[in-house]
């Protein structure tokens, strides 16, 4: 079962950038970006479960991330191929500055 309903079309440019803006959603994308899937608990461990939740539903929401239900794991992956149809070399170009020192 997968939990991601929103299509990336779907959704304003400026609502997908907000997602992207934040440096934990950010690390969470960038994690990701290696065309992985992970459980929800591998990302920020550092961070409440509430905290780690509210930012992986932000990527769902924007239609950045797809959750799946394995069993009583949910696992995460990015959604690079509709991210790319919807918004060509945002990812890619978000990936790469993020790599600039501040």
């Amino acid at each position: 079962m997968t939990t991601s309903d929103v299509a990336p079309t779907d959704v304003p440019l400026l609502e997908v950038l907000q997602a992207l803006a934040d440096p934990v959603r950010l690390a969470i994308v960038r994690d990701l970006a290696d065309g992985s899937e992970r459980p929800c608990g591998a990302f920020a461990p550092q961070l409440s479960k509430a905290t780690r939740s509210h930012h992986l539903r932000v990527l769902r929401e924007a239609g950045l991330t797809a959750t799946r239900q394995e069993g009583t794991r949910r696992l995460v992956s990015l959604r690079r191929e509709a991210c790319e149809e919807a918004y060509p070399g945002l990812l890619a170009a978000v990936l790469d500055g993020s790599a600039v020192p501040a």
